[in-house]
This record gives C-alpha cells, sequence and structure tokens, in this order.
C-alpha cells in the first residue's frame, strides 16, 4: 500500500458513515470500528503491514508530532478531516509496531438532545466553583463538558480558556471569548497553563483532565478565588472522586485540600453510556451536589456516607445511579441486563425494580 492519504480517508468516511465513534487501526489486522459500543472488524481490507501502521500514522500526524512518537513511542493527537469532521487519536507501540486508536469526536449538542438532566445547565450558570464530570473512558465526559461551555458561550459575556490534550471540540466564539490551549503545543503541561491562565483575566477554565496533584490542588485554587472550574476524572462515582483527589497528596498536604474541596466544589456529574433499546447510546447518571450535608461529610472523613445523601436528595435535585438505570428501564430505553451491568449496587438496583 502507498496512498496512504486515501486510505484514511476512506477509513474515516466508513466511520462516520456507519455512525461510529471509533477507528483502531493496527500492524498485523485489518482495521476495525466501534459502533454503538461494540468493535466490529472490516473484514473486506486486508491487514495492515508494520510498514501500512507507520504510513498511516505520517499521514494522520505533523512531522513534529511524528518525530515525537518515535522518540516517545507514543503519541495523543488530534485530526481534522475536510474541515467536515474531527478525531482525537492515540498512537502506540505494540510488539515493536505501531497502533492507532482514534475517536471521532461529534458536533457539540446541547444538554437537552444528549439526554442529559436539566440540572446540568445550572452548574454550567454558576459564577464559580469546581465541578467534575466523571467516568470511565469513552462515557461522554468531554461532551459533557463541551455542551456546558458552548452554554456559556451563547449566553454569558466571559474569557473562557480551555486546556486539553488534545483539543477535541473546537468553538467558535459567541457571545465568549474563548482561548484553547493544548498541551505539548501551547503550553508545556496542564498545571503551568493553570496557573498562567489566572493572569488572563479568565472567568471559565476547563481542564480537559486532571492529571496529579499539582493541577487538581490549583483548580481547587482557582474555584476559591472566583472561577468556574470544569474539569473530567477517571472515577467511577462521586465519593470515589472526592477520595481520589484527598488521596492523591501527601499525608501532610490532604487536611487542607479536603477543606479547600468542601468548600469549593460544586457537584460531581458521574456518566456511563448505555446501549439503546431502539438503536445508538443514552447515559444513565449520578449527580451529587454540595451542600451542607455533604461538605461536612467531606471535611469530617466520611465521604463513604455520601452514598446514602445521594439516594435521599432527589427533592434538592440529587440524582442516584440506581434510580437513572431504574428509569431508563421503566421507558423502555435500555434492558434489565443493561442496568444490572452498569450499576454499582446491583441488590440496591433489584429492591427499585
Amino acid at each position: 500500500m502507498t496512498d496512504y492519504k486515501k486510505e484514511v480517508e476512506e477509513l474515516i468516511t466508513t466511520v462516520v458513515r456507519e455512525g461510529g465513534s471509533d477507528l483502531h487501526i493496527s500492524a498485523g489486522r485489518p482495521p476495525s470500528v466501534r459502533v454503538t459500543g461494540e468493535l466490529v472488524t472490516l473484514a473486506k481490507r486486508a491487514p495492515y503491514s508494520k510498514e501500512d501502521a507507520l504510513g498511516i500514522l505520517k499521514e494522520l500526524l505533523s512531522e513534529e508530532k511524528y518525530k515525537s512518537f518515535l522518540e516517545t513511542q507514543e503519541v495523543d493527537f488530534s485530526y481534522s478531516f475536510k474541515g467536515t469532521a474531527r478525531l482525537r487519536g492515540n498512537a502506540f507501540f505494540h510488539g515493536g509496531m505501531a497502533g492507532i486508536a482514534l475517536r471521532l469526536i461529534p458536533k457539540i449538542k446541547d444538554v437537552k438532545e444528549l439526554n442529559l438532566p436539566p440540572i446540568i445547565e445550572a452548574f454550567a450558570q454558576k459564577k464559580q466553583g469546581f465541578f467534575l464530570v466523571v467516568g470511565p473512558v469513552g462515557q461522554g465526559k468531554s461532551t459533557t463538558l463541551a455542551a456546558m461551555i458552548d452554554l456559556i458561550n451563547r449566553e454569558r459575556k466571559e474569557h473562557i480558556v480551555t486546556i486539553e490534550d488534545p483539543i477535541e471540540y473546537v468553538f467558535e466564539p459567541r457571545q465568549s471569548i474563548i482561548d484553547q490551549r493544548e498541551v505539548g503545543i501551547d503550553t508545556k503541561d496542564f498545571h503551568s497553563a493553570l496557573l498562567r491562565s489566572f493572569r488572563q483575566d479568565v472567568d471559565v477554565i476547563m481542564i480537559g483532565e486532571m492529571r496529579d496533584p499539582e493541577t487538581m490542588s490549583t483548580a481547587v485554587t482557582a474555584a476559591e478565588t472566583g472561577h468556574l472550574v470544569l474539569s473530567t476524572l477517571h472515577t467511577n462515582n462521586a465519593s470515589q472522586t472526592i477520595d481520589r483527589i484527598i488521596d492523591s497528596f501527601p499525608a501532610g498536604q490532604q487536611e487542607q485540600i479536603r477543606l479547600q474541596l468542601a468548600g469549593s466544589l460544586i457537584g460531581i456529574f458521574s456518566q456511563r453510556l448505555i446501549k439503546r433499546v431502539s438503536g445508538g447510546l443514552i447515559p444513565a447518571y449520578e449527580l451529587l451536589i454540595n451542600n451542607k450535608a455533604v461538605a461536612n461529610l467531606i471535611r469530617e472523613r466520611k465521604t463513604q456516607e455520601i452514598d446514602i445523601v445521594i439516594e435521599t436528595g432527589f427533592e434538592q435535585g440529587m440524582v442516584d445511579m440506581n434510580r437513572s438505570l431504574v428509569d431508563l428501564v421503566r421507558r423502555g430505553e435500555i434492558s434489565i441486563e443493561d442496568a444490572h451491568a452498569y450499576s454499582l449496587n446491583p441488590k440496591g438496583l433489584e429492591r427499585l425494580i
């Protein structure tokens, strides 16, 4: 194979046409596309050689990024396809051969189109505080944040700074000024960009992912000092998220971050994308709203009791994951089997069903 540009175009066109979310390219096997959560091998295409995988990667990366990949043996990147589609990717080596995972970034949708609870819009309208969207990889966290940023952009005159690795959704400034910074191109790392944002007259900060204690600490401080800070973490639910943040710090610093988090946190939204009976995916979710009771539990090291607060906090707008799953089952959106598979408390789910 020599026309790698044509190969890339055909593969991405296939992903878009089939309604796929991800594309996997690797030496030694044909490409695969993930459609509604399941991987489908494009069996009509021949397995790629070692040279083919590298040739395709050269088409996807800038010269500088490709050089970095050969030096570090892995790289994150984004790719714009003919101005009609955008993808984020990761390239890596396995067994001495190159592998590529690409995810199609859908067009920005609003909260209603994403089947998210309307209360998410209320968090986007906050002037300050720390809001986290959490869940495993591939569960729509970035898409939810994009909807929130787009809402702010459409309704308020703010200065929004995003710090991402790589940049995923590209925002067109409307009411707001939006500066999108990519780690490795526009800034050295998340922490450096976050620190510098304090001198950029910023109102809203979106951090693509909190990867280290320094970034977490600075994000919490930013939320305390009059900024709305939005970010993501790869955690399963609200209580685990709070523990993960606090446990990331040395023992001598944990009490300080615990107090700061209790005061600056406004909410944690945990989501899962589940196969819809009628086709496609739909989110199930848990929402923690930080009130006095929750703040006290954080300060008093009783985060294990937060799940109970969420279960009993329906009138205050909180959402329990099991109740969200049961609601989807009763509406005929998802199967009972999938509800059980995604529940973190199957016995509690049984009682509700």
